[in-house]
């Protein structure tokens, strides 16, 4: 398998994926400074020309969260994902969409007010808009994960590859300084040998 690859971005998740599986792959490096993600090639791979995207036997797959749920199916062994029709299968489903959907979000917002985006161009009531809403966010998470280790049944599983990749994020920029259950959280997942090994990147 290839793994278009640039530690920051959101192929961590997928790499950290990869090493819990033992799957082999190949990291195929994509500089941002040269515009390899706009590339024509890349762009065949994924229309937007974001990371990642991956290749498998001739065939591809984007999205961080869809190549996740896609590795933990495949290997069914790994039990990495709740048998289907389960209960268990549809928080699986619920949690990895909260991290993407209204996790991510926000945090982007914040980091474009206050770091990507040129001065002009950034807004205190946007900021202040996306700082709210991360924080009812990060509660909800905090609240899921009292009295558990995991999100899903108390066991590892993909769930929290996505929704470790995304905390991990927010934790680099501080935004979990007010949510000790959740850098506890975010300590458990990085320990683990697989996303140490993505991480380190």
């Amino acid at each position: 398998m290839k793994l278009y690859f640039n530690p920051q971005s959101r192929a961590t998740r997928v790499r950290w994926m990869l090493e819990e599986l033992g799957t082999p792959h190949e990291l195929v490096p994509m500089d941002f400074n040269k515009g390899d993600h706009k590339k024509p090639e890349y762009m065949k791979l994924h229309p937007m020309g974001s990371l990642p995207a991956v290749e498998d036997n001739g065939k591809s797959l984007f999205e961080s969260a869809a190549i996740v749920m896609h590795l933990a199916d495949k290997h069914p062994e790994k039990k990495l994902a709740p048998a289907p029709g389960t209960h268990e299968r549809g928080e699986y489903y619920q949690w990895i969409l909260f991290a993407m959907v209204e996790a991510e979000q926000p945090i982007v917002a914040i980091l474009q007010h206050t770091r990507f985006l040129p001065e002009a161009e950034r807004s205190a009531a946007a900021l202040e808009k996306a700082t709210q809403r991360f924080k009812a966010v990060a509660a909800a998470i905090d609240a899921r994960l009292k009295g558990r280790e995991y999100l899903v049944g108390n066991a590892f599983t993909a769930a929290d590859v996505v929704m470790g990749g995304v905390l991990v994020f927010a934790n680099r920029f501080g935004l979990l300084a007010d949510f000790p259950g959740l850098l506890a959280y975010v300590g458990r997942l990085t320990e683990r040998p697989a996303a140490k090994k993505a991480l380190a990147a």
